[in-house]
């Protein structure tokens, strides 16, 4: 730290400001193109950070620029959006929360780093923990669901991965979780929206997986764009600087979005670019990415007696921290400096196709229709079964489009050219619909049919909000006639549904015989399909978010709250619509199996315990299917009553099991009582003894799940 207090004293406040500067490069093959032509601000001080450059060619270049011609030789930190992989791309982060599997996340999150790594690169703005409920908001996509207790999972698996137990190594990355936080409530599901939700939303929902995050050894956080109830979060002093720096006890570096800083005048709470730059430094925001509002609103700031140079001081000591703790003052060029081996690309392309495989969920399979074990005769149609590049996803990183398996290709290599037909039908988004009479003749004398539809890569995501997500041109149209036609030839349709969210598409669901949720899987989509389709692996994801039956139903989610007039058909004055159920088509945890599990039986390991004991719960399963397969199992509980109305059921924990056919076992989920306090009325957590239901089983449908009471002192 002297050396940091050293260099802090040397330094002018242009050269202050700019190790609070991130600016962007567009990525070109020749090398980096830095926004504005800055190259020279960086041999003057004025930019410390750099975002969106690839390569270590180019990274190393302007490493050289900061730490060979600038005068106080700071190295730069250099930052890339690696949100599901990087030149790699592994399944979108909502397909991932499928897996329940903390292992696999930081696995993930560890290749992610390492590929990154030898690209130069020393940080990622991942892991993203919005929890969603909303399927219209692109983002979605993105995080970890509808559940916070996921979220808090994913955010320490992803920590793990990225940071290591020591963030100097040549192959570690430093995490920026973002978005700080609630971005996932915005209005109307409309990216860049207001947010406004109840403070105990905002606490119970929003902000605990920040908080494991933190717990962690995150070193970097990202504030949203959107205002909370009217607060903008690059200026919201009272959850940046109180809650997550005094309270939470966090010591890294906050940066902000692209140009949010500035956009504060569009919230309309500064008059002009030094009145936001105070705001953002007053609230704890240290470093300005893209605004260029810290280099020039500051200087007047200060004039104005808006800031101190105290605060200053204090954020560039934290970059400087952040800097020193990646080893970027020992060796600048420690990122980058090996190339990876075409073995390593190869088992990291492995391990894609493997998750890829997991996060695959089967929502429907009637008559047991999947999986085709044989070599079957296949027509394969639809805008999205012969597309490689669409199966990245949002946020490709640095993928290469051409190198993505189609879902085509993969049945290919798993059953031969010979079995497959194929014809596109119609495209994703288009009004075309003269190609749908020859994908119908290619179901002639097939045993089956693979219908490829869903969304485009670009329509999750970030700017990529949807009023109506359901399939999008005319895929409805092509689905019908091919329902139509099969039904009159006796021949199955099996539907593989790409998508960044929920799509709604009660229709298809009922009349397709089976439906793979495929979400977007990556880089090895294709293999992962086959394996799936075949039977060579059997599915085992699950939805972390519901699937809604309708758009009305929008936020529909399993953690709802009681009402005092819950759902009676036979009493009209109940909470319920007119038009559909109440419940969602497919629930939190659904996913089916070609194995068979059966719940058998739950134990507790006490019935009565105090605030200081664990809870062990043994749960029995059976498999009485013909496959081997493996069940997540999923803990719920429910406080029956509280001073404050609890949700209907709050996920706890899970485990994985594993059964052969015939066979039989148990896992154990372990519960710390002290996972049953809760906020009480005043957002303070409580102990409240009372009964508590311990609920256990494959998803959030009460009706599946094994239930005993707890006594809790």
């Amino acid at each position: 730290m002297n050396g940091i207090e050293d260099l802090l004293a040397r330094m002018t406040l242009t050269e202050k400001l700019g190790q609070l500067t991130m600016t962007a490069s567009s990525y070109a093959v020749t090398g980096p193109v830095i926004a504005g032509d800055s190259t020279a601000a960086i041999k003057r001080g004025e930019i410390g950070n750099l975002l969106n450059m690839v390569g270590a060619g180019p990274v190393h270049e302007m490493q050289r620029l900061a730490v060979e011609e600038s005068r106080l030789k700071i190295p730069l930190l250099i930052g890339f959006d690696i949100i599901h992989g990087h030149r790699t791309l592994f399944p979108i982060p909502l397909a991932e929360a499928g897996l329940f599997d903390d292992a696999a996340w930081e696995r993930t999150a560890r290749e992610a780093a390492l590929e990154a790594a030898a690209d130069g690169l020393a940080m990622t703005f991942s892991p993203m923990l919005d929890v969603s409920r909303e399927p219209r908001w692109g983002r979605t996509a993105e995080g970890p669901g509808e559940d916070a207790c996921l979220a808090t999972r994913i955010a320490r698996a992803k920590v793990r991965g990225y940071q290591t137990a020591d963030l100097s190594r040549a192959d570690s990355l430093a995490a920026c979780a973002k978005h700080f936080c609630a971005y996932g409530g915005v209005n109307a599901g409309r990216e860049y929206a207001s947010v406004d939700i109840s403070e105990r939303t905002v606490h119970e929902v929003h902000l605990p997986a920040f908080a494991a995050a933190v717990q962690e050894g995150v070193v970097s956080i990202m504030p949203a764009f959107h205002d909370l109830n009217g607060i903008p979060m690059s200026a919201h002093g009272p959850l940046l600087r109180d809650w997550l720096r005094r309270e939470q006890g966090f010591e890294g570096v906050l940066i902000s979005d692209y140009n949010a800083i500035a956009e504060l005048l569009r919230h309309g709470v500064a008059a002009d670019l030094p009145e936001a730059a105070a705001l953002a430094l007053n609230a704890g925001m240290d470093i300005d990415m893209m605004a260029n509002a810290y280099r020039h609103g500051l200087p007047v700031a200060l004039e104005r007696g808006l800031v101190k140079m105290e605060q200053i001081d204090a954020s560039v000591r934290r970059v400087l921290k952040l800097k020193q703790q990646l080893g970027l003052f020992d060796d600048p060029y420690r990122r980058g400096s090996q190339r990876e081996s075409a073995q390593t690309v190869a088992q990291r392309r492995q391990l894609a196709r493997e998750v890829g495989a997991r996060a695959i969920v089967l929502l429907k399979n009637e008559r047991d229709v999947l999986p085709l074990r044989h070599t079957p005769r296949l027509a394969v149609l639809g805008p999205l079964a012969d597309n490689g590049p669409e199966m990245c996803g949002t946020w490709w990183a640095a993928h290469e489009p051409g190198q993505h398996i189609s879902v085509l290709a993969g049945l290919r290599a798993r059953y031969g050219g010979p079995a497959l037909a194929h014809a596109p039908g119609v495209g994703i988004s288009e009004d075309d619909e003269s190609g749908i009479a020859d994908a119908l003749a290619c179901m002639e004398n097939r045993e089956a049919v693979i219908l490829c539809l869903g969304e485009a890569a670009r329509m999750s995501g970030e700017a990529a909000s949807r009023a109506c997500p359901e399939l999008p041109g005319k895929q409805r149209v092509f689905a019908e006639a091919v329902f139509h036609k099969a039904r009159a030839l006796q021949i199955p349709v099996i539907v593989v549904l790409f998508s960044g969210r929920p799509l709604i598409v009660p229709w298809l669901c009922a009349q397709a015989d089976a439906v793979l949720a495929a979400w977007f899987l990556g880089s090895e989509a294709g293999n992962a399909l086959a394996d799936v389709l075949s039977g060579a692996v059997n599915p085992s994801g699950k939805t972390p978010m519901s699937w809604p039956r309708a758009l009305g139903q929008v936020p529909v989610f399993y953690g709802q709250r009681p009402t005092g007039r819950p759902m009676d058909p036979n009493d009209y004055f109940t909470s319920k619509y007119w038009d559909v159920p109440n419940d969602p088509l497919y629930v939190f945890g659904h996913g089916l199996s070609y194995a068979r599990f059966e719940y058998e039986s739950m134990r507790l390991s006490a019935s009565e315990l105090r605030e200081t004991d664990t809870l062990e719960v043994e749960v029995t399963l059976r498999n009485s299917g013909a496959q081997a397969g493996e069940e997540t199992v999923l803990l719920f509980v429910r406080d029956r009553v509280a001073s404050v109305a609890r949700p209907l059921l709050e996920l706890k924990g899970y485990a994985k099991l594993a059964l052969q056919p015939g066979e039989r076992g148990s896992v154990t989920l372990r519960l710390p009582m002290t996972e049953l306090r809760f906020l009480g009325a005043d957002l303070k957590p409580v102990h409240e003894p009372g009964e508590v239901e311990i609920l256990a089983g494959p998803c959030a449908d009460r009706a599946q799940l094994l239930q005993a009471v707890l006594q809790l002192h």
